[in-house]
């Protein structure tokens, strides 16, 4: 099942975060328990905000992938309706962040802040 929620345009033009998933997959299950509810709080979860997509269902209307997802989870990095980059599987709360942090600093103009600037905030 595809959840987009109605506030997304048609044409995601700003970068996106694509989370494929299937029902059953034990690692989407940990990425939504350990993750999920601080990704839309973070600042990476600001600038690519979250769309999930089932497996099966193929990507969501306006979106292409530049290949075959095959895994769960996989979380495709979407700008202007293309595939950008991907992250294949979910390794683990310790290593997502940077890796997700790497995939959008390579890709998009996107800037973690600076660890001066975390610690005022």
């Amino acid at each position: 099942m595809l959840v987009c929620p109605s506030w997304i345009p048609t044409a995601f033009a700003e970068p996106y975060l694509v989370l494929v998933e299937q029902p059953g997959c034990v690692y989407c299950e940990r990425w939504h328990s350990e993750i999920g509810p601080a990704y839309p709080k973070t600042d990476e979860g600001q600038f690519a905000p979250l769309i999930r997509a089932d497996l099966r269902e193929g990507p969501p209307d306006g979106i292409a992938y530049a290949r075959r997802v095959l895994f769960t989870p996989t979380f495709v990095l979407v700008e202007d309706g293309q595939e950008q980059a991907r992250i294949e599987g979910y390794p683990g709360e310790d290593f997502f962040w940077p890796l997700l942090t790497k995939l959008l600093e390579d890709n998009t103009d996107f800037s973690s802040p600076t660890e001066a600037e975390t610690v005022r905030n």
